[in-house]
């Protein structure tokens, strides 16, 4: 519910203020006086787009801001989903700087337009002329059939499984496209595997097969450098080993002489000891080294295969190698088992589309079954506003799985005695739309929960008891819901709880809209002057009171 609105530097308004009946309020005024202005600036704070154009004055910021009584609205879920401070007083506000940025507020909090617009739905309904291009929507039509049958567990429901079903459609059609690339692949991708499986490659492989080419291709020069050291090492005469072994004993002899060149004798000890080992090392890789041309044909024939690989998969390890024939292995596994796949994910893809359809009949039959009591309801209230030959028909026809069901929806009207229902679009006038629409916006008050309903100039081409049975429903609607009507019927404006006047000011330089409170003797006034005039008679002003007594 709205507790109270406040717009400064809009259009023609600088500043205004009003705190609306949680009832029923009235809106008069004269025309471009500003009442559709006001509209415009709530419009704004709902979420609609704006520009710089909007503002009076061209230097200064243009904020408008409500405060909405949401308590029993049950919203907290939605505040909770936005990450927003929840309390039973929120408080939206909206700015257009000069510069033309503008910026949304929910309880001081920044967010983006899509959420206020989000939240403004769920708080306010605004019918205005141009909704009539909305109510001709087979969408908003389909809408209201779901709203008076209560169906929103099942549109919940065959929501899910119409989800369900495309996201399982989509991966069976990933999957027929993977089997169509595979089919086209598959021999290829065979022969490539069987290239690379045939190797049995391992890791580490090609250093091992490179280091052994290597020895192999140079075995004789190693063997004879070998041997050339060897030699070196135990000479008969000048041998290393035979000379180290003569140092030794007299460092020994020295250490025996002279405790000072123990330490010297104990390192040269070690270096003996490692040099005999060095060279008992290279005995033993001289034997190891063998010289085989077989052998050495063999690694460089198996090395030119993994190069020649390599080079084709634009690779440089063997590792690399052995990744791509995991991969085609995988594909070649994949393309054995492509029937048994697609039959599997067929299958799943029928009990989702099963699935789908049966909660689209459910919901299907739980809208048919309202449409009766839909005409009938929306009939009795036609011939209640002026309407009696007045007849509604909802047509249905079964259409394709979409979002919203399995079903299209077109709401027939006829005004006339012995015509036919028709699309709206090609039969209302722009009063009996604004009637439609009001008797719609009645039969839907509770259905849909809105907080506040406001009606622009509904009364539109009507007047007399059709004026005064729609005033009445106003009344009915507002036991409820809060309702905002700007009106130029004086018998609709005297049955409001509040009466608001819009006029504009000239006293100064620039004409300004003001919006004022009318009190019970100013009310009067207002009233028989929409009755006669600028200079209502004694007459009109008895007429007044007696709307207002009424």
């Amino acid at each position: 519910m709205l507790k109270s609105l406040s717009i400064s530097n809009y259009a023609l308004i600088d500043e205004l203020q009003m705190q609306p009946s949680s009832a029923l309020s009235m809106i008069t005024g004269e025309t471009g006086a500003g009442k559709s202005i006001m509209l415009g600036a709530v419009g704004l704070l709902l979420g609609k787009r704006a520009d710089t154009k909007v503002l009076l004055h061209e230097d200064k910021k243009c904020i408008i801001e409500g405060i909405f009584e949401i308590g029993n609205y049950g919203l907290n879920a939605f505040f909770e989903a936005q990450e927003l401070d929840f309390d039973h007083q929120c408080i939206i506000r909206r700015e257009i700087s000069p510069s033309g940025k503008s910026r949304s507020f929910i309880n001081d909090t920044p967010v983006l337009l899509d959420v206020l617009k989000e939240l403004g739905v769920k708080l306010m309904d605004v019918h205005s002329q141009h909704d009539t291009l909305q109510l001709a929507d087979g969408n908003y039509q389909l809408g209201l059939v779901d709203a008076f049958a209560q169906s929103s567990g099942e549109l919940e429901s065959y929501k899910k499984a119409f989800q369900h079903y495309r996201s399982i459609k989509k991966a069976f059609e990933k999957l027929q496209k993977e089997a169509a690339d595979l089919q086209k692949e598959a021999d290829f991708n065979q022969f490539l595997l069987d290239e690379l499986s045939v190797l049995t490659l391992q890791k580490g492989e090609q250093e091992e097969l490179e280091s052994s080419q290597e020895i192999l291709e140079n075995a004789e020069d190693i063997k004879l450098r070998i041997n050339e050291m060897l030699n070196l090492f135990h000479e008969d005469q000048v041998g290393l080993i035979q000379g180290l072994g003569q140092v030794q004993q007299g460092l020994q002899s020295l250490a025996r002489l002279a405790h000072k060149f123990s330490g010297i004798q104990e390192r040269f000890q070690e270096a003996y000891i490692e040099m005999k080992d060095l060279a008992e090392t290279l005995a033993d890789e001289e034997s190891k080294v063998e010289i085989d041309f077989e052998k050495l044909e063999e690694i460089r024939e198996r090395l030119s295969k993994i190069y020649q690989l390599q080079k084709k998969h634009g690779v440089n390890s063997v590792e690399e190698l052995i990744q791509i024939e995991s991969e085609l292995a995988d594909k070649v596994f994949q393309f054995q088992n492509l029937d048994e796949n697609l039959a599997e994910a067929e299958k799943k893809l029928k009990l989702s589309e099963k699935e789908m359809l049966d909660a689209g009949m459910l919901l299907s039959e739980k809208r048919k079954s309202c449409f009766k009591a839909f005409e009938s309801s929306l009939q009795g209230l036609l011939g209640d506003l002026g309407m009696e030959n007045a007849k509604i028909q909802i047509e249905q026809k079964s259409i394709p799985p979409s979002a919203s069901g399995l079903d299209e929806i077109e709401l027939l009207f006829t005004a006339n005695k012995g015509s036919q229902p028709q699309a709206l679009k090609k039969v209302a006038s722009g009063g009996e739309f604004s009637r439609l629409l009001f008797g719609i916006k009645y039969l839907m008050a509770d259905k849909m929960a809105l907080p506040t309903l406001i009606f622009d100039e509904i009364d539109t081409g009507i007047s007399g008891e059709v004026a005064l049975q729609m005033v009445r429903m106003m009344k009915e609607i507002s036991k409820k819901h809060q309702v905002i009507c700007i009106t130029h019927l004086p018998q609709v404006a005297a049955k409001g709880d509040r009466h608001y006047f819009v006029f504009k000011d000239n006293q100064s330089e620039r004409t300004v809209s003001k919006i004022k409170l009318l009190d019970d003797s100013e009310r009067v006034e207002e009233l028989a002057k929409m009755i006669a005039g600028s200079n209502p008679s004694s007459s009109a002003v008895e007429s007044a009171r007696e709307l207002l007594l009424n």
